[in-house]
């Protein structure tokens, strides 16, 4: 059997008494886990709701989050996460284009569905978690009765298990199929890179990461941290997570590390017990890791990867700032390390166009700047409903992308592989400053400029006449505005922008392209200072 939620009995079984979800004040054993899912999936049942129906799941993180999803899994239903915190609209266009047929959320997500009753016309079953209010229908806990084993679906490596979406910081998100198979072929990934152990405990401060936790036998910590704005959170309340519950290990973005790091190194704070912090979203800068390593037991490992394929690669912290750092600063952009296990990468030649056959003349020299492209068994083939978009993002080798043939995708990323076989990330393919002279990578020229501040290359003209702005976050200086004048010529201005716009789920990835609006008026009407500060 291929299905990720066979792993939760199988641990239940194994170790029934030990914790397996910590969120806030409740607990729950993987042995309560287990059963909690099988009432869940016997719930779904009696609501109607079928094995392979996608259904639009709307719950907070925490208990009933993880084990929804088991129960869901368990059932071979397939839910749509979509991650509400990226605005209306966009939520919206999202839920329009997957037209599911059910839905399970939380009173606040059902009062959304009766508002916005126009994007949700595909919905014919829905369930709530928690009171229902005045939309009729059935609760969960009104159907979750039955206390009986459920037995999980048989279902194969093809056979869909959910949709995950896209962050949407570089275009419109966009629904990610995900097969059993897929699932399947992550979990062995984690093992073989991280080397997980049943009985470890994960501080989980990116939610889905707490579903492998389960299957992992980890017990999974969800801190208290805003899902859909990380970058926000307080730096004391996740330390306080780590501490009591003894974590070993930790995965979350870099905004959240960037507030928890400084924190502790400022009150003599240490986490010896904390063996491994995973950091992905977007770069980590040398300057973090070092941080970090002043405060941890272990090593930080910089996991790289997308919604459509993770892990791709992974590089550890002792290796950045032993070997890699320096190279970042002088301009290289940011070693992410070897490819992961079953994975293999290449670089193309820079295209916009769709691919539609893979032919190894496209790719370029070790060495050479091209687009990243990855084929493996955790790697997705295709888009929900976006047929255009799976035809730009994915090239089939062999028969097609219907039928049996192996599929590379084209991550969106710009990199270079060097001579010791690692990849180097220089930037969204997007997001690339195309100059009359030539093209500048914005990962890169940041690796150069970021300090204790962060910075955003931007082009601003049309593609192939564009001149190149450097934005730093934060208040206007002058001076530091003249040192990176000096430290890259070819730049037009130095701007100066409070707080730099970031994609909801990780509040990391840098929207540029906002950025690149904000400026160009100022660019266009020269009102640029000499020093290349704003006046």
């Amino acid at each position: 059997m291929i299905n990720i939620a066979r792993h939760l009995p199988l641990q239940a079984a194994a170790r029934p008494d030990q914790l397996a979800v910590i969120a806030g004040k409740r607990r729950v054993t993987f042995r309560e886990l287990d059963h909690l899912s099988n009432r869940y999936a016997h719930a779904l049942n009696a609501a109607g709701i079928q094995r392979g129906e996608r259904t639009l799941l709307m719950v907070k993180a925490g208990v009933d989050l993880i084990a929804i999803t088991y129960g869901m899994m368990k059932a071979g239903v397939v839910p749509v996460l979509i991650d509400p915190g990226m605005g209306v609209k966009p939520f919206l266009r999202c839920v329009a284009d997957m037209a599911p047929t059910a839905m399970v959320g939380i009173p606040l997500a059902h009062a959304l569905r009766v508002v916005f009753s126009g994007s949700f016309t595909s919905v014919q079953t829905h369930v709530t978690v928690g009171t229902r209010w005045f939309w009729g229908g059935p609760t969960l806990a009104g159907l979750a009765k039955n206390e009986r084993t459920f037995p999980v679906a048989e279902t194969g490596d093809g056979d869909e298990a959910a949709v995950l979406f896209t962050s949407g910081s570089t275009g419109p998100a966009k629904g990610v199929i995900y097969t059993h198979g897929m699932f399947e072929a992550q979990v062995t990934a984690l093992l073989d890179t991280y080397g997980f152990r049943p009985g470890e405990v994960d501080c989980a401060a990116f939610p889905l990461f707490s579903l492998f936790d389960g299957a992992l036998g980890m017990t999974s910590v969800i801190p208290d941290v805003n899902p859909s704005r990380p970058g926000t959170c307080d730096p004391a309340k996740v330390v306080a997570a780590l501490r009591d519950n003894h974590c070993t290990t930790a995965f979350g973005s870099p905004a959240i590390w960037r507030r928890v790091a400084p924190y502790c190194i400022a009150n003599g704070i240490k986490l010896p017990e904390l063996q491994r912090v995973l950091i992905a979203g977007a770069p980590v800068p040398p300057l973090l890791v070092e941080q970090l390593h002043q405060v941890i037991g272990g090593d930080v490992e910089t996991p790289y990867g997308a919604t459509e394929s993770l892990p791709v690669a992974n590089m550890t912290g002792k290796e950045i700032v032993g070997d890699t750092a320096a190279a970042t600063l002088a301009g290289a952009g940011t070693c992410v390390g070897r490819p992961a296990a079953h994975i293999e990468v290449r670089m193309i030649r820079i295209s916009d166009a769709p691919i539609a056959h893979w032919s190894e003349q496209l790719c370029v020299p070790d060495g050479d700047v091209g687009e990243i492209c990855v084929k493996g068994p955790v790697v997705t083939r295709m888009y929900a409903n976006r047929a255009e978009a799976t035809a730009s993002a994915k090239i089939a080798e062999g028969a097609g992308l219907g039928g049996e043939a192996a599929v590379w995708h084209r991550m969106g990323d710009l990199g270079y592989r060097d001579e010791k076989g690692r990849i180097w990330f220089c930037g969204r393919k997007g997001e690339r400053v195309r100059t009359a002279a030539g093209e500048l990578y914005t990962d890169k020229i940041e690796g150069m400029c970021n300090g204790d501040r962060r910075t955003a290359l931007v082009g601003v003209g049309q593609p192939g006449q564009q001149r190149p702005v450097l934005i730093v976050e934060g208040t206007p200086d002058d001076a530091l505005a003249k040192r990176l004048q000096e430290k890259v010529p070819v730049l037009v201005a130095v701007l100066f922008y409070p707080a730099f716009p970031v994609d909801v789920r990780h509040n990391a990835k840098i929207h540029r392209h906002t950025l690149a609006l904000w400026a160009e008026p100022l660019v266009s009407n020269a009102l640029v200072a000499p020093s290349g500060g704003t006046r």
